[in-house]
């Protein structure tokens, strides 16, 4: 039996054969297309073709991708959308995207706040006001808008007007319409909430892309005894449904495959991970061999959220990204980035574009392409290309830390060809075999996870007896998910007072994970 991971990244597809003992039979990379599904179909064939195994013979098929991060981050390939929020007259005071960038801003087509709402004790701030939101909804139809994010003030405590709201929105734009809706995404706290189901609803058309990319391609090679999954940024997975619903739960999975790639390669259980893209440059840290949780809002292209997800810092350096001298004579590298059109754009393939990999040549760091067409870079150019490269990432770094003391790094994806191996505070600066493809090893390697969240009384329940059976449940969502039960450990418990509630309410959630159940 073996397992197909897929790492679907801005400039290169990566694809890996795992077997069942958890040992890399083949691992290839493939230029990601502009469609998406030529980069996976070609992955695909071409790490069958070195692998020589047997179709039948792959029973499970994961996909992990970094194109929501990278379409944030880039503002590419984003679908307009409208953006309703409950809570007039308490929340005028603040405007949806208040502090957004007017570039990501540009793709909102409208925004209104209308009335509703709760008081933080559950109780109604006012009623829902129905009819401004269903002139909303019809003024976003009008505009031919297919996404909508809704929230709500304390909707986290009652989320009755934002189904309402979502309920109405079908009547008037039809049941194809794409909702978002903020409890589903996030946690308290009104704007970063609003914000991470803002950006859900603007990546719907990047996950139809990728997700329909994914299947096609195992269909048309063949693959047909594979469950197949996608990756999530806790590291664990999900049904391709889940992902075309909840797109922005796969912000991170990128870089969270890669922590956990890089851990299984290197088989260091505390390190810094920088994962180097065509694209982007993603960063996380492995504790004791798990991803670091970010504890506060997290912010995904200049936007701030607050749903959960692992503590990874992304900056807009890849090895497609291109290098500028201004007319004062400072060198700038990104954000921008050929992306999957690096073998047609960069000097040492032939194009005209200055770009990172270019400068690693140039330079003798790599041997890649045709040394002789960048013959011509002046070397001071060079050089402080180089420089700026290694303040980018010697900064993010030092962000990344929570001592002073040096961390050992650990160097994985096919754009990290073009950092330098001392860089200021790394102990060691460690590249594994097959660093190339961490993404896609993570990827196959990853759990499936079940998750349980109650309101629960302790005056009625006992807290130890709540938290016990709270694991159980989630220990049989994960098991029902399709995780051997044997594996599964709770790896996220939360227990949240709710003071304004009647007695002595909480609120619990316990996330449980474990290995994929073979087939």
């Amino acid at each position: 039996m073996y397992k197909l991971g897929i790492d679907v990244g801005g400039t290169n597809t990566d694809a890996v054969l795992i077997d069942e003992h958890l040992k890399v039979v083949a691992d290839i990379k493939y230029p990601t297309s502009g469609d998406v599904y030529e980069g996976i179909l070609g992955a695909v064939r071409k790490v069958l073709a070195v692998s020589g195994v047997d179709k039948s013979q792959i029973r499970q098929a994961m996909l992990g991708t970094t194109q929501c991060t990278n379409a944030i981050v880039e503002r590419k390939h984003l679908a307009p959308f409208g953006v309703l929020r409950i809570g007039a007259p308490a929340s005028r005071g603040i405007l949806p995207m208040v502090d957004w960038a007017e570039d990501l801003k540009a793709f909102c087509a409208g925004s209104t706040i209308v009335g509703g709402g709760f008081e933080y004790d559950g109780k109604e701030l006012a009623p829902f006001d129905r009819e401004a939101a269903a002139a909303f909804f019809r003024e976003m139809g009008e505009k031919g808008v297919k996404s909508i994010a809704i929230s709500c003030v304390f909707s986290t405590v009652r989320s009755d007007h934002e189904q309402e709201a979502a309920s109405l929105c079908r009547e008037i734009l039809g049941e194809d319409v794409h909702i978002s809706i903020s409890s589903e995404i996030g946690s308290m706290g009104l704007i970063e909430r609003e914000n991470a189901t803002i950006l859900n609803a603007a990546l719907w058309k990047v996950a139809e892309r990728f997700t329909e990319g994914f299947a096609q391609s195992l269909a048309d090679e063949g693959i047909t005894q594979a469950d197949v999954y996608l990756s999530q940024n806790d590291g664990t997975l999900m049904t391709m449904e889940h992902a075309r619903r909840y797109p922005i739960l796969t912000v991170a999975c990128g870089p969270t495959n890669s922590i956990r790639g890089a851990s299984y390669l290197s088989r260091l259980q505390n390190a810094i991970v920088i994962d180097v893209g065509g694209t982007t440059t993603d960063l996380g840290v492995i504790q004791n061999g798990f991803p670091r949780e970010s504890s506060v809002a997290v912010t995904i292209g200049g936007v701030r959220t607050n749903f959960r997800m692992p503590d990874v810092l992304s900056i807009g350096l890849g090895g497609g990204s291109i290098v500028r001298q201004r007319p004062d004579g400072t060198v700038t590298v990104g954000p921008d980035s050929v992306g999957y059109e690096i073998t047609k754009k960069a000097k040492v393939f032939g194009g005209d574009v200055l770009t990172a990999t270019d400068i690693a040549v140039r330079l003798g760091m790599v041997e890649l392409g045709d040394p002789s067409l960048v013959a011509d870079v002046p070397e001071d150019l060079a050089k402080a290309a180089l420089a700026a490269i290694r303040t980018l990432v010697e900064d993010a770094i030092d962000a990344m830390k929570v001592s002073s003391g040096d961390s050992e790094v650990i160097l994985v994806g096919g754009g990290s060809i073009v950092l330098p191996e001392d860089l200021a505070g790394a102990s060691t600066v460690v590249k594994p075999e097959h660093f190339g493809c961490a993404n896609a090893i993570g990827s196959a390697i990853s759990k499936v996870s079940g998750t349980y969240e109650a309101l629960i009384n302790y005056d009625e329940l006992p807290r130890e007896q709540a938290l016990a059976q709270a694991k159980e449940a989630a220990i049989a969502l994960a098991e029902d998910a399709g995780a051997v039960r044997e594996t599964v450990e709770i790896i996220e418990v939360e227990d949240v007072p709710l003071a304004y509630y009647p007695g002595n309410t909480n609120r619990v959630k316990v996330k449980a994970a474990g290995d994929l159940r073979g087939a």
